[in-house]
Parts: structure tokens; C-alpha cells; sequence
């Protein structure tokens, strides 16, 4: 059990029959009256955010949240299938699982799969990545001069914003949390 009061940033409860996260939690003491704590929860399976206020007694069931390191190997149609690093199992999901992720990996890159009492509902791809343009206009050797962006198409598949001296080819690294380019890789 785990109580209110407390509650810290990434604490995971369950509360009516949900598991949510702790993102942000602020313990009020005001002048008159008693204290509260007022947080931003988030839903680890659907993602909703609920601002909620709870008295510090308050007691929830601790959630533990299964964090495994996987390997992406292959997709059969609409299943993706993760090679579990340690035990060599094949774990299948649905495209709508990994969509996310999948913006970012390639086969044989690893990922954190987090699973609650054994159902896997988050693939997070690595925080960088490395990637290679598969497809953008051609740049101009050189041009620095003026800051600007284009459209560059990855290996994945997904489009970012480049700058204007990337070309076709290049290598380069992506930060996968916010889905920017990072700088060119030799």
C-alpha cells in the first residue's frame, strides 16, 4: 500500500480498479483548513491525464509495472514480434501497441516494453536513434548561412525536418521523445 502523502514523481497505484502514474503531485498545506496533495495522474494504459486531489491518509494498492528490455525482430502482417533479450521468447503485438515506437526502430534494434500482471501496453523505442534519409530534396554542400528546414523521409518510414545540408543517405541521429532531428552521424 502506498499512501497519498506519499506520493512522488513516476509512483505508480492503483486506484477503481486503474493503474495510473504519478506526473506531477504538489503537497498543499493551506492556512485554514487541512492539507491535500494535488496531483496530475496518468493513465498507463489508455495515456488520459486527470488532475486530482487527495488526502495525504489516502491509501492505494501499489502498482508494479514490469519493464523489459525486447528485441524487435519482425512483422507478420498486422503482429510485430519482440525477442525477449534474456529469455529468447517471441512476444507478438498489434500494430495499434507499437505504432509509436515503430516511427523509430528498425529490426534488430532493442526496445523497453512495459507490461502490467502480464499484458504488455507500452513499447518505448531507445531515447536516440540512428537512422539513415531515405528519401529528401537535395541539399546545397556547405549552406549554413541561413537557418532553414525540409522534409526528410527515414528508413522507417516517417517524415521530421532536417536541415538544409542533409542529404540522401546521411546518417543521423533522432531524438525518439520528441521526434527531432539531433545532428548527422559520420
Amino acid at each position: 500500500m502506498v499512501s497519498a502523502g506519499d506520493f512522488r514523481k513516476g509512483t505508480t497505484f492503483e486506484m477503481e480498479g486503474k493503474v495510473y502514474t504519478v506526473v506531477e503531485f504538489q503537497h498543499v498545506k493551506p492556512g485554514k483548513g487541512s492539507a491535500f496533495v494535488r496531483t496530475k495522474i496518468k493513465n498507463v494504459i489508455t495515456g488520459q491525464v486527470l488532475e486530482n486531489t487527495f488526502n495525504p491518509s489516502d491509501k492505494y494498492e501499489e502498482a508494479h509495472i514490469d519493464r523489459r528490455e525486447y528485441q524487435y525482430s519482425y512483422n507478420d502482417g498486422d503482429l510485430y514480434y519482440f525477442m525477449d533479450t534474456e529469455t529468447f521468447d517471441m512476444l507478438p503485438l498489434n500494430h495499434d501497441l507499437c505504432e509509436d515506437a515503430l516511427r523509430f526502430i528498425k529490426e534488430e534494434m532493442t526496445v523497453t516494453i512495459s507490461s502490467y500482471k502480464g499484458s504488455p501496453f507500452a513499447v518505448e523505442p531507445p531515447n536516440f536513434v540512428e537512422l539513415e534519409i531515405a528519401d529528401t530534396e537535395g541539399g546545397i554542400q556547405g549552406d549554413t548561412s541561413k537557418p532553414g528546414n525540409k522534409p526528410a523521409t527515414l528508413e522507417t518510414g516517417y517524415t521530421i525536418g532536417v536541415p538544409l545540408f542533409v542529404n540522401i543517405g546521411d546518417k543521423i541521429r533522432v531524438d525518439t521523445r520528441t521526434g527531432t532531428y539531433m545532428e548527422r552521424v559520420k
